[in-house]
């Protein structure tokens, strides 16, 4: 996989991102607020639930991308389970529900506009750390995982995972948006 096509592909989903959550900011609480039913989650919980992956994700990239000593390359070779990951992460047609993290479920946490700028900030951090990744290697880094401190990915998957999780929230709250729009 061609590296520079990747981050390019990477901060483009960020970049758009970017852009609704700055529409959402604009939305009145009761469509931030609005649920489709009693267990799923408002745009606002989704924000807060990306909030909450990213608070992980962000130092931990920040900390292997200033560490790094490798070189650039122009290759990214995706791992196995990096992969799967990043694969399970992007939206589709009939999306698989996937159970989060008690501690990553926002659900009923009575979340406030707040987390919107949370979220654009996170977003800002997140397009100048693939700005950086630009100069190592995204296959011989490795980064730590939310899930398990022993499991290790490479940080090409590290980005595609946390992206097409954004990616996939975001797709999540347009449809919540306009479940109360009809």
């Amino acid at each position: 996989m061609n590296t520079e096509a990747l981050i390019n592909e990477l901060v483009e989903h960020t970049e758009r991102d970017l852009a609704r959550a700055k529409v959402f900011k604009t939305l009145s609480m009761a469509e931030l607020q609005h649920k489709q039913n009693s267990d799923s989650w408002s745009i606002l919980e989704c924000i807060e639930h990306l909030n909450r992956y990213a608070d992980f994700y962000i130092p931990e990239l920040r900390k292997q991308i200033e560490a790094s000593k490798h070189q650039r390359s122009t290759v990214f070779k995706p791992g196995l389970l990096g992969s799967y990951f990043a694969n399970l992460m992007l939206p589709r047609e009939r999306l698989k529900k996937i159970k989060t993290f008690p501690s990553m479920d926002p659900l009923d946490s009575h979340v406030d506009i707040d987390a919107l700028d949370r979220f654009t900030a996170h977003q800002t951090q997140l397009l100048l750390l693939l700005e950086k990744s630009r100069n190592t290697d995204l296959t011989k880094v490795k980064t730590a995982i939310s899930i398990s401190r022993w499991i290790k990915l490479r940080l090409g998957d590290t980005f595609r995972v946390v992206v097409y999780h954004n990616f996939r929230h975001i797709v999540q709250c347009q449809d919540i948006l306009d479940s109360f729009q009809h």
